[in-house]
């Protein structure tokens, strides 16, 4: 008997052990973040960068970032950087992101067939490596919510800085699908406060050059009377509230993350929301599934308002500035595109409409 009570004691130990084993290990991912650009642009790069350190600070991964430049002469030791990374084996996962990187990876994922790799905002050569999972957002949804405050703030004129006349803007990088997407949902969303309104809209063709957008806000300010623009180019968008302050004639958007906390103050005042295309969040869900046991290698995985891959600001600035009614109307939107009551055009895929008309005939 005492043999038999020993034995059930060892036993219960053991399985103890094994259990509290089992619920301390969880699997720590090595991370290397290839950033196409530079931390500090305020909005997409360094929205990643946070929701990847977010996973650090909690013990989750060993996060590697490396900023490889977003001049045209930095864009040669993208491909090389990739392949380096990629050769050392020392990554369980590679985090890329943009419409620039899709060429690149395709070639080295293929040579790298046994390494995985996350490439956020692009969908080129979705299932063509089943090493590859492929994140994209809903921007055209996102920019249908901020079509809708753009437009219910420039007709709100006890406000300061807001005109008679109905005329927004959008400054967005590069002329592309994704870029598009946002100005789609943008115009809509506009027009279903008021038809007649016009989209002043202009494009930078980089995310790294504020003087330019800058100078085209000036432009959309002086000579349109926009009093209300949404920058949609990276670091370079900022230049439009650099111009929004220094005519004291307009309001700024902004984009990615909530810049009202990443701008300089007299910036931040003058930001009436952010619309958030939240890559940060979308690579925490990411680790939360593989942690859960669901993979999506080779395919790719859409985030929407309903899994919080795209939303707005709704404090701070938008609560003390926006009327009841443009909140009504926001949160009324909302509602409608998570229903499907409201299905918003894309500047993306077999079922793009024509931006270009689009675009035109909104022009002031």
């Amino acid at each position: 008997m005492k043999k038999l009570f020993s034995l059930i004691l060892v036993l219960s130990l053991v399985l103890s052990l094994t259990a509290v084993g089992a619920c301390a290990e969880g699997e720590v991912y090595n991370v290397a973040y290839l950033v196409n650009g530079n931390l500090g642009d305020k909005s997409f790069f360094d929205s990643a960068e946070a929701g990847l350190s977010k996973l650090q600070d909690e013990g989750r991964i060993e996060l590697t970032t490396i900023e490889m430049g977003g001049t045209d002469e930095d864009q040669p030791t993208w491909l090389s950087t990739l392949y380096d990374v990629s050769a050392s084996e020392d990554y369980d996962v590679i985090v890329c992101g943009t419409y620039q990187m899709p060429d690149y990876l395709k070639e080295v994922a293929t040579e790298y067939p046994d390494q995985k790799y996350i490439i956020f905002d692009d969908n080129t050569y979705v299932g063509e490596n089943s090493n590859v999972l492929n994140l994209t957002y809903r921007q055209n949804d996102l920019g249908y919510l901020m079509g809708i405050i753009a437009a219910s703030f420039t007709t709100e004129t006890s406000l300061d800085n807001i005109n008679e006349e109905a005329v927004v803007g959008f400054v967005g990088g590069v002329d592309s699908p994704v870029i598009n997407d946002f100005l789609i949902g943008f115009i809509e969303g506009a027009q279903s406060v008021n038809p007649d309104i016009k989209v002043d809209t202009r494009y930078t063709n980089d995310y790294v050059d504020t003087a330019i957008a800058k100078e085209y806000g000036l432009s959309m300010i002086n000579d349109n009377k926009c009093d209300v623009i949404w920058g949609v180019a990276g670091n370079a968008g900022n230049g439009a509230a650099e111009a929004a302050l220094e005519t004291g004639k307009a309001w700024f958007l902004g984009v990615d993350s909530d810049q009202e906390l990443t701008l300089s103050p007299d910036l931040a005042a003058l930001t009436l929301t952010s619309g958030l295309k939240n890559i940060g969040t979308s690579l925490i869900w990411v680790f939360d599934e593989l942690d859960a046991g669901k993979e999506y290698w080779g395919s790719e995985v859409n985030l929407g308002l309903a899994q919080d891959g795209v939303g707005i600001v709704t404090d701070k600035n938008f609560d003390k500035y926006a009327s009841e009614a443009t909140k009504a109307a926001v949160a009324a939107a909302q509602e409608a595109v998570l229903s499907g009551a409201v299905t918003v055009d894309t500047a993306i895929g077999e079922n793009a409409v024509d931006v270009a008309a689009v675009r035109e005939a909104v022009r002031p």
